[in-house]
């Protein structure tokens, strides 16, 4: 069997999909009653700053029975020139699994290309479909069924509004996103082979939203950004989440946000706070659990079949 990775999410297919956020849920229900890592480990490299993912791998891999080796770029061979490919190669010898979290997509194609085990992407420059499992796993817990819904995502073309759009389109959601020019998802993006879903790109954050289950924002200075800070700051804002905005949706949308958030600026503190903002809390919450189902799915799928 060829070995597994999971770098944008399109790596899945619909079904295994629908499975894995059935499994989160089980395993959120009962956080330890799985041990597929049991007495195996899990290398994740941090290249950039972590809070939410850290914690989320470290304390999931714990809880299904493995060891977590927490690295740092500047722990690395990796950091004084040393190839991607020869890092895989040794890993390879010794972990279950790899999870990255960088700015070069390059880095972690070569290290799929590499290595013998599952490589995980934590976040790229062009991704972050972890965030995406728990973005959906929140939606399924609200919702029920994913299937016809529609997410609206505000603010930059990203990695998080490109990954909701591989993921969500997969789940066979409607995801629109808005975007001033110049910041908008490429139109192109390729979606996976059997999404039923869609992505539609809009300029006016009123018409994304309209009839939306829930309204997704993000910084609008991500890591790598600080030296456009400004010029994005302006460019991005009438891209607000407010109350307002919120307004617009759904009746019952809920406001969603990846975190870390920045009150004033792409959110306001009366919706991070108040009682349409309780799910991006949620949200934090499920990184754990989707991401155990999704090592549970590249490490050992036999403990998945087994709940079944």
């Amino acid at each position: 069997m060829s070995t597994r990775h999971f770098l944008t999410g399109a790596e899945l297919d619909a079904s295994e999909l629908d499975a894995l956020l059935d499994r989160a849920l089980e395993l959120k229900r009962a956080p330890l009653s799985s041990r597929a890592l049991a007495d195996r480990s899990v290398a994740l490299i941090f290249e950039k700053p972590s809070t939410r993912t850290r914690v989320s791998f470290e304390v999931g891999i714990d809880e299904l029975g493995g060891h977590a080796v927490v690295l740092r770029s500047d722990e690395l061979q990796l950091s004084r020139g040393e190839a991607p490919r020869d890092t895989a190669l040794v890993l390879s010898r010794h972990v279950a699994a790899v999870g990255l979290r960088t700015g070069s997509d390059d880095i972690l194609e070569e290290l799929a290309q590499y290595s013998t085990v599952p490589i995980v992407n934590m976040l790229s420059a062009g991704h972050h479909p972890c965030q995406a499992l728990a973005d959906l796993l929140t939606l399924r817990e609200a919702y029920g069924s994913l299937d016809g819904l529609r997410l609206a995502y505000i603010g930059d073309g990203n990695n998080i509004a490109r990954s909701l759009a591989v993921l969500g389109s997969l789940a066979g959601m409607h995801v629109a996103l808005a975007s001033p020019t110049g910041y908008a998802l490429e139109d192109n993006l390729a979606l996976p082979a059997d999404a039923s879903g869609q992505m539609s790109l809009h300029t006016d954050p009123y018409e994304a939203v309209a009839g939306a289950c829930a309204v997704y924002t993000d910084v609008w200075v991500s890591m790598g950004d600080e030296s456009t800070a400004a010029e994005r700051r302006r460019a991005l804002s009438a891209y607000q989440l407010d109350d307002a905005l919120l307004n617009a949706a759904a009746a019952d949308a809920f406001a969603m946000h990846d975190l870390p958030a920045h009150p004033g600026e792409e959110i306001t503190a009366e919706v991070l706070y108040g009682p349409r903002g309780q799910r991006i809390w949620d949200q934090a919450e499920n990184r754990r659990h989707a991401q155990k189902a999704l090592l549970e799915l590249l490490v050992n799928p036999a403990a998945q079949s087994a709940s079944r």
